[in-house]
């Protein structure tokens, strides 16, 4: 419905003249390995270095991340930090208060920028109704099935936030390259688990509109296995269960279109595992009451027994994909889809199951990459 809405839209307005003053705040925890050739990455963005402050948020990191970054001091590179861990929320938080330009742009340690991701995003704040952009994230190749399926799934969300975003508002963001006016940041309460969602829906209450800019990318790779993915995904489902448990205070009730748009893209994701496994349980309630009524078969029994086959069979190819994961090929990778949708929907119930029970811790969890 949004694509169609969006094709009688007039294109989002940009403008690569602008040159505006950006703060480039980085999250780190215990980001040795990475943080030197993120701070490098930093430095290589195609924007003119006078107007770009680099500002590292790595509170708690008990590695080197600290004094690697100190060795770029020299080179303009600022680091706030505090010896305590308190969270990703705790140290953003402090971070901000470090901050000197009109926009800031949000990143992680893990995650690289080509050379133009910084025009990009910043080049669609020419629209004084735009309050924040979200970047596009992209998974690098050649990192098997689930590298395939994840960047797969990537893509599609790509499609969706052109459509939104050329629509009025896009309401989904890439946590790892998103940007936000420094007047309308709001640090979320201590408690809240999806910081970048809750910031987003934040600039939507105010009345602005939140843009997507394709060409912003950050590159990424997948998590190194499934379980260290579905370990991803519960948390930030948790932190949508949360959000509508909130939704007053966290969603833009105040327009109702938006709002519509949140609760189709994103909320409703959450009650799919509740809707698949309904869906088995009716089927083969249904399928039996047909098979024992077997003196004859219509073709509506025929139906619901066909339906009933091709739901197990989805899930012994979802089976079959678990075992050919590690196979590099095309055939791996199409066993694979199947896998990717069970595991996704599973790491759902596992957030709802830590929501409820209040599981779901807000300090920051790090997911290894590989």
């Amino acid at each position: 419905m949004v694509t169609l809405l969006s094709l009688f839209k007039p294109p989002e307005k940009v403008s690569h003249e602008e040159k505006p003053y950006v703060t480039l705040l980085v999250a780190a925890y215990n980001e040795e390995a990475v943080i030197q050739q993120k701070i490098e990455n930093c430095l290589a963005l195609d924007y003119p270095a006078e107007h770009v402050q680099i500002l590292i948020a790595a509170d708690g990191s008990a590695d080197h991340t600290v004094d690697i970054v100190q060795k770029y001091a020299d080179r303009g590179v600022e680091l706030s930090y505090h010896p305590a861990r308190r969270g990703k929320l705790a140290a953003i938080g402090r971070a901000i208060d470090m901050v000197r330009n009109d926009i800031v742009v949000f990143s992680d340690a893990n995650n690289m920028y080509p050379p133009e991701t910084l025009r990009a995003i910043v080049s669609t704040f020419v629209d004084p109704k735009v309050g924040a952009v979200s970047g596009a994230k992209t998974i690098l190749k050649g990192y098997g099935a689930l590298g395939e399926s994840e960047g797969l799934y990537w893509r599609y969300e790509s499609f969706i936030k052109r459509a939104e975003s050329r629509f009025g508002c896009c309401v989904a963001i890439s946590g790892e390259v998103w940007a936000v006016r420094r007047e309308l940041i709001e640090t979320p309460p201590g408690d809240i688990i999806n910081d970048d969602f809750y910031m987003g829906m934040q600039v939507a209450q105010k009345g602005f509109k939140i843009a997507y800019a394709p060409k912003a990318r950050s590159y990424e790779r997948v998590s190194p296995s499934a379980k260290d993915e579905k370990a991803r995904r519960s948390r930030i489902i948790a932190g949508r269960f949360q959000a509508l448990s909130r939704a007053r205070d966290v969603l833009p009730v105040n327009r109702p279109v938006v709002l519509w748009q949140v609760f189709s893209h994103k909320l409703l994701r959450m009650f799919l595992p509740f809707a698949m496994i309904g869906a088995f349980v009716c089927n083969a309630l249904i399928a039996g009451i047909a098979l024992g009524n077997s003196s004859h078969y219509e073709l509506i029994q025929l139906f619901y027994i066909s339906l009933l086959i091709l739901q197990v069979l989805f899930y012994l190819v979802a089976l079959v994909g678990v075992l050919t994961k590690n196979n590099n090929n095309m055939f791996g990778k199409i066993f694979y889809l199947p896998t990717f949708v069970v595991n996704s929907n599973y790491a759902a119930l596992v957030g709802f199951y830590r929501f409820i029970t209040g599981r779901q811790t807000t300090l920051w969890e790090r997911v290894r990459r590989s």
